[in-house]
């Protein structure tokens, strides 16, 4: 919530102040480029619902200081070796990996996600800063294409950075969000304006300072806070390019935006993601896979599994390994391990899990596992949900639920699964069980999904870095990950060199000779293979 700076002294609780000493709370907020005159925002720590420190907002003036900054910055930093990048990458991830515990400690302060999931986006921080710094300098280095005219006309190809990235990161995955697409970004030579939900602004400035601290030159990557429909627009409306991930309809606004200025964008947007389980799976291993893949960061994770199509020879079998694995998670409140479902995020997202599951019910839906929240376990807690007998009239059939729910479906064949999975606007990410290999990739190109998993939830693709990723249709646009997530954030130029007479009339000669001698070498070249 936004607050006037004179309304509020600095916050402290006795949850905020176990993992960030006041020190740490000044160092970080003063990464923010901020006036410190137009307020502040105030999160709240899931746990147990205590106000965290304020961070001060950024103006619209603030924002046009941080992107003057990175534009002033940017060339520099473009004339820095690729190979010194690349060890400024290196020693992030060694920081990043020295000080893990502590960055852990933060995430689940401002998420309230077991530390296992907080993990997850810490390891993946780790490996895309080592990927890109490994990989960049061969993936931008130019190369040579076939000219116009072989022998007489060389051309080579250059990727060079688009200027300044504006990132506007989501809360649900805040530490790896925040800079892996930063990493890229800044890889390929850019500078970057980056505004992280105001729910996880210390876990970005955390990770941040580490980039700094690692030898990132001050200025090439800066930071602005405030609420998203307020601050958003004017990242968007300063960026060279703006990579988004968060919500279908405000990616849409994001896409017009930058529709307006002719600018590229790339964005990973909703999911209602489906599991297919065959006839000839492994019940519990099957069975434990649904549940990391249902349940994972208290399935606030855009590639997580809402949408579980089971074949009817095995759906008995497997509806009670999943129910009873389902049941014996382990809800906890706190930092620290032991965990394996944390939080809700907010009281406004609990409220949006409990409408969509109540709409079920009333209409009919049952529930085998789970279907209440739990404020024993801590003010946004839901219990880890399993419902059957779902209908196309239930919003949550249709609709990003974004929490621990998980609608199960029987299907009489493989193919009547692939086509109610394929049923939806979404094409994010999709599941696939299956003891064959060979039959999981027959079922996988079948399936409008960025990407599929063959026994596995999410992880095998997502954490498959040297590949792309990324949605179909209403789940965004471009990728991340792979040679494809780094030069999305170059432009492409072309150089070409004509050694002889190549194009340009020569004096003397009239443009009838001169237009069919152009036509003729044409069709010379074909007969001789070299066009």
């Amino acid at each position: 919530m936004s607050i006037d700076l004179d309304a509020a002294p600095d916050t402290s609780t006795p949850l905020a102040d176990t993992v960030m000493s006041a020190d740490l709370v000044r160092l970080l907020r003063s990464r923010v480029t901020t006036s410190e005159r137009s307020g502040m925002t105030v999160a709240t720590a899931p746990f147990d619902a205590s106000p965290l420190p304020f961070v001060h907002s950024s103006s619209e003036e603030d924002v046009e200081v941080a992107f003057r900054t990175a534009r002033r910055r940017q060339p520099a930093w473009e004339a820095v070796p690729i190979a010194e990048r690349a060890r400024i990458m290196l020693r992030f991830h060694d920081l990043v990996y020295a000080r893990r515990a502590q960055g852990l400690d933060i995430v689940q302060l401002e998420t309230g996600k077991a530390r296992g999931s907080a993990a997850e986006e810490l390891g993946d921080v780790l490996i895309t800063a080592r990927y890109y710094a490994r990989t960049a300098e061969k993936a931008l280095r130019g190369n040579n294409r076939r000219g116009a005219i072989p022998v007489l006309t060389s051309t080579r190809v250059h990727h060079v950075p688009i200027g300044v990235v504006g990132i506007i990161s989501p809360w649900n995955y805040p530490l790896t969000l925040a800079i892996t697409d930063a990493i890229a970004a800044l890889m390929a030579g850019n500078a970057v304006v980056l505004k992280p939900d105001t729910q996880t602004m210390f876990t970005a400035l955390w990770v941040v300072e580490q980039m700094l601290e690692a030898g990132l030159p001050e200025g090439v990557l800066n930071v602005v806070s405030g609420e998203g429909p307020e601050v958003g627009p004017y990242v968007t409306d300063r960026a060279d390019y703006v990579m988004f991930t968060g919500s279908t309809n405000t990616g849409r606004t994001v896409a017009a935006r930058c529709g307006e200025r002719l600018i590229a964008c790339s964005m990973e947007l909703g999911g209602k993601n489906a599991m297919i389980v065959a006839d000839d799976v492994n019940i519990e291993r099957a069975a434990r896979i649904a549940v990391a893949a249902s349940f994972s960061n208290t399935d606030q994770l855009c590639i997580s599994m809402e949408r579980i199509y089971i074949h009817t020879d095995v759906y008995d079998a497997f509806i009670a390994a999943f129910v009873r694995r389902t049941d014996d998670l382990t809800l906890a409140s706190g930092i620290g391990w032991g965990a394996d479902m944390g939080s809700l995020i907010s009281a406004k997202q609990l409220q949006r899990i409990s409408e969509h599951v109540d709409d079920a019910v009333a209409q009919g839906a049952r529930v085998l596992a789970g279907g209440r929240p739990r404020p024993d376990v801590g003010p946004f807690f839901y219990e880890p949900t399993i419902l059957a007998d779902v209908t196309r009239d239930m919003i949550l059939s249709f609709t990003e639920t974004f929490g621990p729910v998980v609608s199960v479906y029987r299907v009489d064949s493989v193919e009547e699964a692939i086509e109610r999975a394929n049923h939806t606007e979404y094409g994010l990410n999709a599941s696939v069980l299956t003891t064959s290999t060979r039959r999981g990739k027959q079922i996988a190109r079948q399936l409008h999904a960025g990407t599929v998993n063959i026994n596995e939830g999410y992880g095998a693709a997502w954490a498959s870095i040297d590949a792309p990723m990324g949605g179909f249709r209403a789940s965004g646009l471009g990728r991340r990950h792979g040679k494809e997530g780094l030069l999305k954030y170059t432009e492409t130029k072309n150089v070409a060199v004509q050694r002889v007479q190549g194009f340009t009339r020569p004096d003397g000669v009239s443009d009838k000779v001169w237009g069919e001698g152009l036509i003729k070498s044409v069709a010379i070249m074909r007969r001789l293979g070299m066009k």
